[in-house]
């Protein structure tokens, strides 16, 4: 069993859900990372996800766009990220999720990525770019590094690919909530419960089912939740703060902890 899979079934012997919180590595800077990441580690996220700084996010908003532009600024590269991950891994048991876009995976090699994912002890990968159809050798060299296939579905995903999707993944299946990018949003939509209530039947004893994209306050991963999802993933919430404080590293944990906090409270079933 895999080090996410254990927090999914831990979390679920005790009634709560995972929070699973996103930052983009190297946002405002590689050095403030493993700082932020403790921070939100510490108010309650129970994997982190660590973005991958690309010039092309396109299933990514505003936010996460400019938290990528910052990290490139700042001389993040793939390498760095993952030894960035080893650094938060020695302090931290939490399970690291790396989030890619495939274009750097692709352009290091398969194996040399791989084989820093596993040498720097991340759990899994998401990559939104590469179609279940296509990812036949990178699952292969995940399932040999022991990393965790994460995959996506979104709203307009049938119930044949859907059952394809939940096949193919491991650790969690990243159920997109709505159409469109990332990005807070004021109003919880209840479609989105509906859509998890489509969904629940092709993950249940397969696969942990966590939801994200406009996650912005606990009230939403509250209903989340409730509907009977295992997980919620919150990450232009978090971002936000980070572009707001930047400049006082002190501020930026303080109020990423606060928000943590909040998000993690609303998980309890």
């Amino acid at each position: 069993m895999s080090a996410i899979a254990r927090v999914f079934e831990k979390l679920h012997a005790k009634g709560e859900g995972a929070l699973i919180g996103y930052v983009m590595a190297g946002d405002p800077t590689p050095e403030q990372t493993p700082l932020i990441v403790a921070a939100l580690i510490k108010g309650g996220v129970d994997v982190l996800e660590l973005g991958l700084p690309f010039s092309d996010p396109i299933a990514d908003g505003p936010t996460i766009q400019a938290a990528s532009v910052r990290a490139l600024a700042a001389g993040t590269t793939p390498p760095k990220v993952l030894e960035m991950a080893l650094e938060i891994r020695r302090k931290h048991t939490t399970p690291i999720v790396v989030m890619t876009y495939y274009n750097p995976v692709f352009k290091m090699g398969l194996d040399r990525f791989f084989s820093l994912a596993k040498s720097c002890e991340v759990d899994g990968l998401i990559v939104p770019d590469l179609p279940m159809e296509e990812a036949a050798d990178y699952r292969e060299k995940a399932l040999i590094s022991g990393v965790d296939t994460i995959f996506l579905a979104a709203p307009s995903t049938s119930d044949e690919r859907l059952q394809k999707i939940v096949a193919f993944s491991s650790g969690f299946l990243y159920l997109v909530s709505h159409f469109g990018v990332t990005g807070e949003r004021a109003k919880f939509e209840d479609s989105t419960i509906q859509l998890i209530k489509r969904v629940l039947p092709f993950t249940k004893g397969r696969v942990p089912l966590a939801v994200g994209f406009g996650v912005s306050k606990p009230e939403h991963a509250r209903s989340i939740i409730g509907a009977g999802a295992e997980g919620v993933i919150v990450g232009s919430a978090f971002v936000n703060l980070i572009q707001k404080n930047q400049g006082n590293v002190h501020a930026i944990v303080d109020e990423l902890g606060r928000l943590a906090r909040g998000f993690k409270a609303a998980t309890t079933r």
